[in-house]
């Protein structure tokens, strides 16, 4: 499934990153979402961005990102 499709506070593994910007797919590898780290769904209410939580740390992204993370809920 997307993460984009993800449920309020449900955790989810991810997959994969695969998105067409390859520095925001480095930069969110440096910020630790990678393959096989856990992300947290926090808000995904709104029509807008979502936000999760990785690493200990909260993040908003957006839908056209979490549209091109792969995830596996845990």
């Amino acid at each position: 499934m997307l993460l984009k499709e993800g449920k309020n506070h449900h955790t989810y593994k991810v997959l994969s990153v695969k998105l067409e910007e390859t520095e925001l797919e480095k930069r969110l590898q440096a910020l630790g979402l990678t393959e096989g780290s856990l992300i947290t769904v926090l808000n995904n209410d709104k029509k807008g961005s979502m936000t999760v939580k990785f690493r200990g740390t909260r993040f908003a992204v957006g839908k056209k990102i979490a549209d091109h993370i792969h995830v596996l809920e845990v």
